[in-house]
């Protein structure tokens, strides 16, 4: 009788790539599911659940992202010091002009593991308001999202 190994990733044996992602004109809630499965390497044969096997995300014009439906005036962001009155609210729209970046982390932070692994897995997102970026020495590859 024939029996099968399970095959388990070791963090030596990942190849990560550097992927662009454009977000003019995107569904925030559709760019962020694409890029925590990006992230976490679930597109991979290599994928193993507790081993980060993702590769690295770019992503540029942040301050383009859309959302759908009454999500720009309903949407808010909540942060708490811990302290009585150290809660703050910040709206959509103010986050928007101020922070743009910090929407799409927000979005993705929500979609990977809270965790150790995740916490590795988020030190891969770079986010960038505009076309400009500093990671032109890596070799990386424009994705389009459909």
């Amino acid at each position: 009788m024939m029996m099968m190994k399970t095959f388990m990733a070791k963090s030596k044996e990942i190849e990560r790539k550097w992927y662009l992602l454009d977000a003019s004109n995107q569904v925030l809630g559709r760019l962020a599911t694409r890029t925590a499965d990006l992230l976490r390497g679930k597109g991979k044969t290599l994928f193993t659940p507790h081993v980060d096997c993702g590769d690295y995300v770019v992503i540029v014009n942040a301050e383009k992202i859309r959302v759908t439906g009454k999500k720009s005036e309903q949407l808010e962001y909540i942060t708490a010091s811990g302290y009585p009155g150290g809660q703050k609210v910040v709206p959509y729209r103010r986050m928007q002009t101020e922070h743009p970046e910090h929407i799409i982390e927000h979005a993705v932070r929500g979609m990977v593991p809270s965790n150790p692994l995740g916490r590795q897995v988020l030190r891969k997102l770079k986010v960038y308001t505009g076309s400009s970026h500093p990671h032109s020495g890596q070799n990386l590859e424009s994705l389009k999202l459909a």
